[in-house]
């Protein structure tokens, strides 16, 4: 198999081997990856295999041709899921990395432009009308 589809498929089978559908309930690595047990693999496990499927999709996808086929690595999304940002890719970087921050809900709402240009507004005239 091409490099490009390696380390997603370690990922997955190691994901398959620490899954319940092996360790507790015995089933092969295969049985678990078929219906109806892969609906009880952890969400994880059902990721990886999607990607798995993309991937050796895409090394016969013609669109890729030229640019190859280019998995996330795995080690990447393990990086980031120490990290806490998110893998989803954008243009070659994480689409929620460089974010404002997180937030909880309780932050003010910045005040639109408009307001703060009436605010000005009223302040100058106030200061017109104070002054003889």
């Amino acid at each position: 198999m091409p490099s490009s589809c390696k380390d997603i498929r370690a990922a997955l089978a190691q994901c398959l081997q620490e899954s319940e559908c092996v360790m507790v309930q015995r089933h092969t690595a295969a049985e678990c990856l078929r219906e109806p047990l892969v609906n009880t693999l952890p969400l994880k496990c059902q990721q990886l295999k999607k990607g798995f499927g993309e991937c050796r999709r895409g090394m016969i996808d013609m669109r890729k041709r030229f640019r190859g086929n280019q998995p996330v690595a795995f080690r990447q999304l393990e990086q980031t899921e120490k990290t806490g940002e998110g893998y989803q890719l954008y243009a070659g970087k994480s689409a929620f990395a460089g974010t404002r921050g997180e937030t909880d809900g309780n932050e003010k709402e910045p005040q639109d432009w408009r307001e703060l240009e009436n605010q000005k507004y009223r302040a100058a005239l106030a200061d017109k009308s104070t002054k003889p």
